[in-house]
């Protein structure tokens, strides 16, 4: 055995992590199943060997021969190269603890790291807090599942770290940790990833497995499954919630253990779970002591959060448009749903495997559906009966019906519920899409 790393999968976290190997004099081999000419270039480029697609014959010689195995994000918990790295007692290593591990070791000590995971919320809470941390004078990155993989952070002239830690980062963490950390929700996801929701569940509380008594685990205190896990963790504990917790609204202010932190007229836009997010990410920074109540004020005003998360398109005749295209879960589309009151909802796509069910749990709030994509049978058949439902063919098609379903004081909201990726090659491509046509009708209606 050599000390080289066999890195499997080599998209932007798997190319990411072939660089700092090699900006650190580490031996690696890339491994892939899907090759194209680009990653061929790049790799050849950089002087790594690649092999292509191997048979489990050859990735058992191959990981025999290396020391460690670091899987890509995309590769699932159920791959040839999950099973034979366990039977072959080689470690796997994520992105993710190869970059704290490296930063535990860095001249002059680490820098701060805080971090976020749930599944629904992420990216707006990671963003936040980041947007806080330098309101306070700090420079910050959010990186993880961002444009900027953690391990590529690293070379960065940051002063901290802003982690968005997904399952398939942390599922076979060894030894990552953050001062300070957040648990945001868990709903069904992912299960064409994880081999069970039992394993996804375990992959998001692995954020705790490794937190030392001065850390703080914050968690959703309305989510029976987060605080069950952070009932049994060995650090500061914190709970955030719209009522009842560390973290809370008071009198329409957010409001944490040392007092009053902002008023929430002063955020750029107050949903439910806008509160939430901004009061997780106020306690990601409190308690990590890394900014303080004035620079979440100063954030919270300017801060919008990514574009196709309950992002408003317009208004005419009274009907208000939204593209909640990232939404492709069904607890994602409750969330949104629990911000109106009256909604014209567009939903399908392609199904994950999940319960499509689960979306008439807010039924009371849905005008009507404008079913979509191949998913559209099923969205069908769970408001048969209960809501007024038709099918689109294309998404000119559904914006029309859904401008002919609602009424003045309603909202359309395009909120799927499901992937993208029958008619299109990503979810941003399909709010761009929605938000295109509806701009379109307005426009002609206005």
């Amino acid at each position: 055995m050599t000390d080289r790393v066999l890195v499997y999968g080599v998209a932007v976290a798997g190319l990411a992590t072939v660089r700092a190997l090699l900006r650190r004099n580490i031996d690696c081999l890339a491994v892939d199943d899907s090759v194209d000419d680009t990653k061929r270039r790049v790799l050849a480029d950089l002087g790594v060997e690649l092999v292509e697609s191997p048979s489990d014959s050859v990735l058992t010689g191959l990981i025999s021969a290396s020391a460690l195995v670091a899987p890509a994000p995309g590769v699932p918990e159920s791959h040839p190269v999950i099973e034979i790295a366990r039977r072959t007692n080689r470690r796997l290593v994520t992105e993710l603890d190869l970059a704290y591990e490296w930063e535990s070791a860095r001249p002059g000590g680490a820098r701060p790291i805080v971090a976020v995971t749930g599944t629904d919320g992420k990216t707006s809470t990671t963003l936040l807090t980041a947007a806080m941390l330098e309101s306070g004078g700090r420079a910050s990155v959010a990186c993880g599942n961002t444009d900027v993989p953690m391990v590529e952070a690293l070379d960065l002239d940051v002063d901290c770290f802003v982690v968005e830690a997904t399952s398939f980062r942390l599922a076979f963490c060894e030894s990552f940790r953050a001062e300070a950390s957040a648990w945001l929700n868990l709903a069904e996801d992912h299960l064409d990833w994880h081999e069970s929701m039992k394993s996804y569940e375990n992959a998001k509380a692995r954020l705790w497995s490794h937190v030392r008594e001065n850390d703080s685990a914050i968690g959703w205190i309305d989510d029976p499954v987060v605080m069950r896990h952070l009932a049994r963790t060995h650090c500061r504990r914190v709970t955030f919630g719209l009522e009842s917790a560390d973290y809370r609204v008071v009198d329409d202010n957010l409001v944490g253990p040392g007092g009053e932190i902002a008023p929430v007229d002063g955020l750029s836009r107050a949903l439910p779970h806008d509160l939430t997010n901004a009061l997780c990410a106020s306690a990601l920074v409190l308690e990590s002591g890394l900014a303080d109540r004035r620079a979440i004020a100063r954030a919270l005003p300017e801060f919008r959060a990514p574009s196709h998360r309950i992002e408003f398109i317009g208004e005419a005749e009274g009907i208000r448009w939204f593209d909640d295209s990232k939404a492709t879960t069904p607890h994602a589309v409750l969330t949104a749903l629990r911000g109106f009151d009256s909604v014209v909802l567009v939903a399908g796509g392609r199904n994950k495997g999940l319960d499509l069910g689960e979306l008439a749990a807010e039924v009371s709030r849905i005008r009507a559906v404008v079913a979509i994509g191949e998913a559209a049978p099923e969205i069908v058949r769970t408001f048969s009966g209960r809501r007024t439902v038709v099918t689109a063919c294309d998404m000119g098609e559904a914006v029309v019906a859904a401008r002919d379903l609602a009424s003045d004081g309603d909202v359309v909201l395009l909120s799927p519920g499901c992937t993208s990726f029958d008619w299109y090659d990503g979810y941003a491509r399909r709010g761009e899409d929605f938000s295109r046509r509806a701009r379109e009708l307005i426009g002609a209606r206005s």
